[in-house]
Parts: C-alpha cells; structure tokens; sequence
C-alpha cells in the first residue's frame, strides 16, 4: 500500500469519532471501526469500513488507532481489553480532557510499548475534513512526522505543538475559554435585546464586528504579556469602572441575571487597585497568576 493509504482503526464513534471515521474511508484509507455500541458502525460499514467485534481486534487491524472517546479516562477504561495488542503501534487520540489526563495516558501507551500521539480538534463534527479546518498535536515528532500525511486528511491546518504529549490538551483549555466566554457573552447580549422584543438575530452583524476587533486586538495583547509591558494599548483598565454600573442597571431594568459579569467587575477592581489602572486589558494576567 502507498503511504497515503495506510490502515487505520477508529475507536469511538459519537457524532465527531463518526465524521473522523467517515473522511478516512472517504479518502481510501482501509478503516476498523469499533464503538461500545455496535449500530453505531453500521452508516459506516455500508460506506466501507470494517466494523471490528472487540476494542481488541480493532487495534490489531492496523498499525495506527485514532481514539475519540470522551475523556481521557474513558480511552484508558476502554483500551484496557486491548493491552496486550498496542506494543509496537501507534494511539493517537483526539478528545477532551486536561494535560494530566493527556499524560496518563501517555504514561499507559509507553507502558505497554505503544507510540503516542495526542491532538485536539478545534473545530465541529462537519468541519472535520476541511483545507482550513485546525487540528493540533502534542508528542513524539517522529510519529507526527510518520503520519502527517494521514492526519491530513482530518484537516488541512495540522500542526505538530511540541514533544510533550499534553500540549494539545494544554492549548486546548487555554484557547476553548474564549470560545466559551464568547457564547456566555452572546446569550447574554441576546437576553438583553430580547427584553425588548428584538430577536438575537439582530445582534449578529455588529457582534461579528466585535469578533474582527478582537482578533485585531489579540496579537498586541499577546506580545504585551509575552513582554510584560503593558502601556501600548489605547483603553485603560480604569474606563471599565466608569460603565460597570451602567452594565447592571441595564440588566436589572432588562430582568436579566448579570452575575457571571460581578467576577469580571472585581477582577478589573483589583487590577485598578494594584495599580494597572493605566494599562490595558492584557495586564489582568498579573492578577489571574497564582504565586
């Protein structure tokens, strides 16, 4: 087989292991599948996989094994009838969790002399595929290197982060509480202008317009906190105390629940105090680093 063509086993099968099974059959690669449930194979069996009757079998199908299951402790609880059968292979797996998690299982795959790569998809089920959709990895560059080609196929924007196996997991949390934030602010926005009859569609336009300031503003904000120089940005931390009020009033008159903001609120207060008054948004990891 040409290396673009290498088998692979796919262990897990909810909406985003279904769509990463789906794009390797898609792009020729002879595919194991293998879930708890086993109906969850059959759309993909009749696409052309190969649905494997144990976690076992299906490792032993293929030199390489991608899991998407949901959390690091559920790879390790499921991978644990298929011991015997990863010496000499490569795991990748790509699902939520935190970087301890990604090391455990690190420390599992070198124990029963497995290959380990973990990654992080930052995208949604139906993106899985795309030229810009971002996949990033963490772990041995040798099996990165190995199997780029393959990944590829996941995503058109791979990238290797490091050697370390929890890298992914790592810029995982560290990049997904914008988009959590994000959401949380949205509903919020939404809650507002529906006090009044208007519907959240209305807001989209100009909150797409705050997303592109955003992204303006996140390299300057980076290198201020890679720098530790806080004075370039041209709105101080001390503007935000003068529309806090505004925020709840707003809200109360509106009826809605404005308590996930008073965090927010005492965080730039303490900031303020400790004198950051003066400097901008990026000087609030001053405040958010533990000794």
């Amino acid at each position: 087989m040409t290396e673009n063509r290498i088998p692979v086993s796919l262990v897990g099968l909810g909406s985003m292991g279904a769509a990463l099974a789906k794009a390797f059959v898609a792009a020729g690669h002879p595919t194991t599948v293998w879930n708890r449930t086993p109906e969850k194979a059959d759309p993909l069996v009749a696409q052309g996989a190969v649905r494997a009757e144990s976690i076992a079998a299906a490792v032993a199908a293929s030199p390489l094994t991608v899991a998407c299951l949901t959390t690091y402790d559920a790879t390790l609880e499921a991978f644990g009838p298929a011991a015997g059968e990863v010496a000499g292979r490569t795991l990748i797996t790509l699902n939520s969790g935190s970087p301890a998690g990604a090391r455990r299982v690190a420390a599992w795959a070198a124990e029963h002399g497995a290959r380990y790569l973990d990654g992080s998809i930052k995208d949604t089920p139906w993106a899985v595929g795309g030229a810009d959709t971002l996949i990033y990895y963490g772990g041995d560059k040798a099996v990165f290197d190995e199997y780029e080609q393959v990944l590829g196929v996941l995503g058109g924007d791979t990238v290797h982060l490091g050697p370390e196996p929890d890298l992914a997991a790592l810029y995982e949390t560290a990049v997904g509480v914008t988009l959590t934030t994000t959401m949380v602010g949205f509903a919020y926005g939404a809650s507002l202008v529906g006090s009044r009859g208007l519907p959240a569609t209305s807001m989209v336009r100009y909150s797409v317009k705050w997303l592109q300031l955003i992204e303006r503003i996140l390299p300057l904000m980076a290198e201020q906190i890679d720098s530790g120089d806080y004075r370039q940005e041209s709105g101080p931390l001390r503007l935000f105390l003068d529309i806090m009020p505004d925020d709840l009033e707003t809200a109360e008159e509106a009826k809605v629940d404005a308590e996930w903001l008073r965090p927010i609120h005492d965080l730039i207060r303490r900031a303020v105090a400790e004198g950051h008054g003066d400097h901008g948004s990026a000087a609030l990891v001053e405040l958010l680093k533990l000794p």
